[in-house]
């Protein structure tokens, strides 16, 4: 007998995803309580009061799942277990932001790597999930500076060490909200090994990073463009700006030509005026014959008492954009700033650190930004150097954290040398040391190295770690320094070099939060020291899952730090999930108020649902999240509840010990105990190891959402809807009841298994409550994959459903009552026969047929032209007497009215469709509609005169 492959799965199953997902009415059947047993609690569910059986319960209670976790917790399932030997699947979650509170998207990088971590541990790796959360800088510090604010007191009243001291406070006291929150999610992780970026060991790690890349020649100090947040006082990253699309306005200036008439004059275009104080150049395209006699000459800057600038060419210059004039202003905006260096142009800043127009701007100096723009407009507009201004929408610069707009500004800085870090991270792509998925994530991540630029390590803060320079008093900072460990070793060195007598100070500035992050994999291991037990067991580490929003942020840095530091890429896959978006697919925002808050969720929805919800998106892609979509993962729930209540009030006691050892003798791993099971039961199992490998391989893949919809589909399509109901003929009926209660064991507790790593919960809480439990769920084994699959089982229990689906659609379309039996006859060759009336409790039952009148025979029935006749599949038909079904005469006469009623409103829909007047002058969608509903009704009365024959002629056969 030909056992079956993976594909016989998608081939039989009936349904997919969830029910948002499809919409084909599925025909549900309520879980019997009749025959119950009742059956003592499993030991663990009895004894720690951690955990309520379905037998007690009517649906699982979310407000257990903190006393499951804590419960897991405290017997030490997180940890790694070691003595499994085999190699360890390690992963580092993400650290959030101290300051921070659960989001979405919070919830879906746990959701995600926690399914990894209890697929791998059931698996039996050595499994360790590393927590811990960012000391956040810009955040942090803006967060206490507001607190202070309440009291009364600015930063500048305190001294460092007494503000640092205030953001301890404030980080002991609330720094573990996001923590706790996390732990709401199931997040099995190893607390005891959680860190903290300011901690002892990584700060450690920090400055030795520092201290190594610049005795490498890879660190340097200069002047460089930066972002810059007047109101927070510090270079801003790029991942800490964000564009927003805002109205503005677009300023024309008249620039006279030196030496020129009165005529002579460029128009510029600009949307900051402000800046005009720090122009070093005018620029026109090399081929713009409107200005080709100027180039050469000089311009006259506005409001500068007569500063001359060059007017020169370039074909970067926008021939199209405002007047095809560009004011260069290299200290006030990216592209003029390379444009300049690229041409040897003077640098001009205009602006204070605070935001304020500086002495460079003359008779401005010391107003707002803003507040100057609209002086010097005024002013020009007095001069006669205004021409006009336009609405104009901007692209404007905000600070992620403050929301003020950023100003790109030329400010000293230390930076990191990125070149030649990141060849080594495309070269570990290129050899196949780190596969990042989805695939398409590559040329992404090899556009952004192979165009790298250097990185501004420095914040002006001062929450984060202090840069390890010390400075000589009385020397110039840009030459003369020292890069140490430590004050000690800083003044060592400088007493070596500059005597004894020397005086050191350190460097005000801390690093960039990015920078500690960037070490994250193997400084929370025991880097720098290398002969730590975690980084000798632990690192490389396997997997990193994050948002592919932060791809270059973070993870290409992690990639290029860990090469550089340890000679290994940190980890062997990159795991990139995409953004959650409301239902409509907008980002979710406090503006929209659209946002949906995860805890909130979870005590309306539970975790479960919530996770198996977040977990069926695609890897990569952006997912909408709606209430529907939770509303039906809580049903499911729900239906798991029923479903493992059922089975536990179907097996026996657990002190009948005759018939559990009865039930554990029937064992599945074998084709020959397959074989002997009946049809349902074969068909099951069948199922069940088709769907153990394809789940299976899909999580190997990190295909989740494939694992999500397949196990969905074969526990509500086929164990639930299906199999359950079938069941009840063995237990309840024609005796058989082991084999079963072996099966509805098997199937469920498998499901469970692989159900698990998305909805730890309520799997763990069903799997106590199951008897003879020996360990708990998430250090069980995961199933067994390349179990025997019976093909042929599985095509003929197919045939059994087609046969009845069939006689449930006729029952629906004829209004049969539901507890009304009927009687059939199952017309097939002699082969299909043996198995469909082997099962024919099975049918009578699923199909509300009347046992006693359920004929089999290889040709249609003497009363078949007054039966309805219906194909199941190709050899297997069925024929229903009408008169068992219908009042024959009641239902001419009825369905005679109904057609008299649709005649009429077909004939008024018909009337206005015949009318011009209405055609012509009516909307055109509403000239559809009625063609649409015309259409629609016409059909009605062609199904509803056929059956009006089919009855009249049946009525007539019965009489004659």
């Amino acid at each position: 007998m030909a056992f079956s492959t993976l594909s016989l799965l998608s081939s039989c199953s009936a349904y997919r995803l969830n029910p948002l997902l499809f919409t084909r009415h599925r025909f549900r059947i309520k879980l019997s309580h009749s025959h119950l047993k009742p059956r003592y609690f499993a030991v663990a569910a009895r004894e720690n009061g951690v955990f309520v059986s379905p037998e007690n319960a009517k649906s699982f209670d979310f407000t257990a799942e903190e006393r499951i976790y804590n419960w897991w917790d405290s017997q030490g399932y997180f940890k790694p277990n070691l003595e499994r030997g085999s190699d360890p699947f390690v992963i580092s979650m993400p650290p959030p932001n101290v300051t921070g509170s659960l989001h979405m998207g919070h919830a879906m990088f746990v959701t995600l790597e926690d399914i990894m971590v209890r697929y791998h541990r059931m698996k039996g790796r050595p499994t360790l999930w590393l927590p811990g959360t960012d000391h956040a800088g810009i955040a942090t510090q803006l967060v206490v500076e507001r607190m202070l604010a309440s009291e009364g007191i600015k930063r500048a009243e305190l001294s460092r060490d007494e503000f640092t001291k205030r953001v301890w406070e404030w980080k002991e006291k609330y720094g573990g909200t996001i923590t706790n929150q996390i732990k709401r999610l199931g997040a099995s992780c190893d607390w005891a090994r959680e860190h903290f970026t300011l901690d002892e060991q990584l700060s450690r790690a920090v400055i030795e990073a520092f201290v190594k890349l610049h005795e490498r020649g890879l660190i340097y100090q200069g002047s460089y463009m930066v972002n810059w947040s007047p109101s927070l006082q510090t270079a801003v990253s790029d991942l800490e700006v964000e564009y927003s699309e805002e109205p503005g306005t677009l300023y024309y200036i008249k620039y006279r030509v030196a030496g020129g008439s009165k005529s002579d004059y460029l128009t510029i275009a600009t949307t900051r005026p402000e800046t005009l104080f720090g122009d070093t150049a005018i620029a026109v395209h090399p081929q713009d014959d409107r200005y080709s006699k100027y180039i050469g000459k000089m311009a006259i800057v506005p409001m500068t008492f007569g500063r001359h600038v060059p007017i020169i060419s370039d074909r970067y210059v926008d021939k199209d954009f405002g007047t095809g004039v560009l004011k260069i202003s290299p200290g006030h905006d990216h592209n003029d700033y390379l444009l300049a260096r690229k041409l040897g142009l003077p640098i001009l800043n205009v602006m204070n650190k605070d935001g304020t127009l500086n002495e460079v701007a003359g008779l401005y100096c010391g107003l707002d930004r803003f507040e100057a723009r609209k002086k010097l407009w005024f002013d020009l507009e007095e001069t006669g150097l205004a021409v006009r201004k336009e609405s104009h929408t901007l692209r404007v610069p905000r600070s992620q954290r403050g929301g003020e707009i950023i100003e790109p500004l030329v400010s000293k800085q230390w930076f990191v040398t990125m070149e030649p870090l990141a060849e080594k991270a495309l070269e570990a792509v290129e050899r196949g040391e780190l596969t990042i998925m989805p695939e398409r994530f590559e040329k992404i991540y090899n556009h952004w190295l192979s165009n790298i630029k250097d990185w501004c390590i420095s914040r002006q803060l001062w929450w984060g770690h202090r840069i390890p320079v010390w400075f000589i008093v009385g020397k110039d900072c840009e030459e003369e320094y020292i890069v140490a460990r430590n004050a000690n070793e800083a003044l060592e060195k400088a007493q070596d070099k500059y005597g004894k007598d020397v005086e050191i100070y350190q460097e005000p500035d801390v690093l960039d939060t990015w920078f500690s992050s960037a070490l994250w994999p193997f400084s929370t291991l025991g880097w720098p020291d290398v002969s730590s037990q975690d980084f000798k067991r632990f690192y490389p580490t396997t997997m990193l899952e994050t948002g592919h929003d932060i791809l270059f942020f973070w993870v290409a840095r992690m990639v290029m730090m860990g090469i550089e530091f340890t000679g290994t890429v940190p980890f062997s896959y990159v795991y990139l999930h995409g953004l959650i978006r409301d239902s409509e697919g907008r980002k979710m925002s406090k503006t929209l108020g659209n946002v949906i808050d995860p805890i909130d969720t979870i005590k309306e929805f539970g975790t479960d649902a919530l996770r198996f919800t977040l977990a069926l998106g695609t890897a990569g892609q952006d997912l909408n999240l709606s209430t529907e979509r939770l509303t039906s993962n809580k049903a499911f729930t729900n239906k798991l509840w029923n479903a493992g209540k059922f089975v536990l009030q179907n097996l026996p006691r657990e002190s009948d010990i005759s018939a559990w050892e009865t039930i554990m003798t029937f064992k599945f791993d074998k084709e020959e105990a397959l074989l002997r099971l009946p049809l349902p039961e074969c068909w099951v199992v069948s199922k069940l190891h088709c769907l153990i490998d394809m789940v299976t391989t899909s999580y190997d893949k990190y295909f989740f959402g494939d694992v999500g919809r397949e196990t969905y589909d074969f526990f509500w399509g086929d164990f639930a809807d299906w199999y359950i109901e079938a069941s009840k003929v063995r237990l309840y009926h024609s005796g058989g009841h082991s084999v079963a209660q072996a099966v509805l064991l098997y199937v469920f507790e498998n499901i469970l298994k692989m159900l698990h790593p998305f909805m730890p919960f309520v799997t763990e809480a069903l799997w106590q409550a199951l008897p003879n439990r020996k360990e708990a769920l998430i250090v069980s084994s995961w199933p067994q994959t390349s179990l025997p699959m019976h093909a042929s089982s599985i095509k003929k229990f197919e045939n059994l459903q087609s046969l009845t689906r069939a006689i449930r659609n006729a029952r629906a379309e004829f209004s049969v009552e539901p507890a009304k039996r009927i009687s059939a006859s199952v017309v097939a060759g002699n082969e299909v026969l043996q198995y469909i009336s082997k099962e024919k409790e099975v049918l009578a039952l699923l199909s509300r047929l009347d046992l006693q009148n359920i004929h089999f025979t290889d040709s249609p029935p003497g009363d078949a032209n007054q039966s309805v006749h219906l194909v199941a599949g190709e050899g297997l038909e069925a024929y229903l007497p009408l008169s068992d079904m219908v009042d024959v005469s009641a239902e001419v006469e009825r369905l005679s009215k109904r057609l008299s009623k649709m005649q009429e409103e077909f004939d008024r829909l018909a009337a206005r469709l015949s009318s011009p007047k209405f055609v012509e002058k009516a909307p055109e969608e509403v000239v559809n509609g009625v063609r649409e509903k015309a259409a629609e009704a016409e059909e009605k009365i062609i199904l509803t005169k056929n059956r009006l024959v089919f009855l009249k002629s049946t009525a007539l056969a019965s009489t004659s």
